[in-house]
């Protein structure tokens, strides 16, 4: 599973001209899901993002985490973190995990991060989504629950 993890001030998310989500200061969270995960792998990503210390403290260190400064996340499933460029010119997709699959793991790692405490709001799974933020920072982090990087 992988996340791409951005410090924003306010966020959204639009499906048909409708907002689906949106928050003020939290996580933007664009989560992938390949094949070979599990939820074991859920949960290790939501636990680890919600204690991921990337917010200021009164000091100006990154020192504080979503839950410490009583943010959000807003969620959005993104196979595309699995596109592999390394040949040719088109993204090969063969490393993301089927939609079901993928959809029942994204469902964990919100689950998860809700019951870490934290208020998410979310994207709608296999749609075009419009998704809105200005970034805080900015900082942009990215987790691999693999640990590849």
């Amino acid at each position: 599973m992988r996340a791409v993890v951005q410090r924003i001030s306010q966020g959204k998310v639009v499906v048909n001209e409708q907002v689906s989500g949106a928050i003020n200061k939290g996580l933007l969270v664009f989560l992938g899901v390949t094949g070979e995960d599990t939820a074991k792998d859920a949960k290790y990503m939501a636990e680890k993002i919600v204690n991921l210390r990337i917010f200021e403290d009164e000091n100006e260190k990154m020192n504080l985490s979503v839950i410490d400064t009583e943010g959000e996340i807003l969620a959005v499933s993104q196979f595309t973190l699995f596109g592999d460029c390394r040949r040719g010119r088109r993204p090969s997709f063969t490393e993301a995990a089927p939609p079901e699959m993928a959809d029942e793991l994204y469902e964990i790692f919100i689950d998860e991060c809700r019951k870490l405490g934290v208020n998410v709001e979310t994207g709608v799974f296999q749609t075009h989504m419009m998704v809105h933020s200005i970034n805080d920072g900015p900082v942009t982090i990215l987790i691999d629950s693999k640990k590849i990087f």
